[in-house]
């Protein structure tokens, strides 16, 4: 008989509240992490907007419906629907480039 993992949450951080501080880091570095992940979310954002964009001007250029883009792309029709209507949240930012690399869309990384 093997042994019962304990999962039982004890703390949960609200919705825009300070994980950082909730794990105990002093509140003026908790506000300084908290700043840098916001700042990396956005830009994560940002990039997958700008994916979508491209992937639905594409879609426009060519005059393909949502069904015949999603037969191309290989996804389902909704997937498509869910580029058009950009909901970020439901993508990486790798399925959005393996989607764009399919209908001959060149992604560039530039790090600084």
């Amino acid at each position: 008989m093997t042994d019962k993992i304990d999962t039982k949450s004890r703390h949960i951080t609200p919705a825009g509240g300070n994980i950082f501080a909730d794990l105990g880091f002093e509140p003026k570095e908790a506000a300084a992490l908290k700043a840098q992940s916001d700042a990396e979310i956005a830009r994560t954002v940002e990039m997958k907007i700008e994916i979508m964009g491209a992937i639905t001007q594409w879609m426009k250029q060519t005059g393909h419906k949502q069904e015949a883009a999603a037969r191309i792309m290989h996804v389902s029709r909704p997937r498509v629907s869910d580029v058009v209507n950009k909901k970020t949240e439901k993508f990486t930012l790798d399925s959005l480039v393996g989607m764009a690399s399919t209908i001959g869309k060149k992604v560039h990384l530039v790090i600084e």
